[in-house]
């Protein structure tokens, strides 16, 4: 089967796992979603994701992060630019989540960033997802 949008799935799948306080959380894996599980874990919203080999395509398993009696890390996760209706923005008109306590996911030409270090860098690109 094949899939639309695998960066909705798997925030979506992140999304549900940590609903149920999962401990893990996998999925088919790709280069941009690699990025972005590697974002999550850099501002700290996973604990951490590995990249499985086997056949026919890689597994990307996401280690979830919860703090103490399973408060959850993340609050909010939500998908932005979508295959249907692609958002972009300017390096002038980054947005900022949360007044600055969230992350916006940006696809920038210099690879995938986060909000702070696209502006940092003085780029724009396709805003990909916020999460708090």
């Amino acid at each position: 089967m094949t899939m639309n949008d695998p960066i909705a799935d798997m925030l979506t799948r992140v999304r549900n796992a940590n609903a149920v306080c999962k401990p893990t959380v996998s999925m088919p894996s790709s280069k941009k979603l690699v990025e972005i599980a590697r974002i999550m874990t850099e501002e700290g919203y996973v604990q951490g994701f590995d990249v499985i080999e086997s056949q026919p395509r890689d597994i990307l398993e996401i280690t979830m992060k919860y703090g103490e009696k399973k408060a959850k890390v993340i609050r909010g996760i939500k998908r932005i630019s979508k295959p249907g209706l692609r958002i972009y923005a300017g390096k002038d008109e980054l947005p900022r989540v949360l007044g600055g306590l969230g992350t916006a996911i940006v696809s920038t030409s210099k690879g995938v960033m986060t909000d702070r270090d696209a502006r940092k860098a003085g780029v724009g690109g396709e805003v990909i997802a916020y999460i708090w």
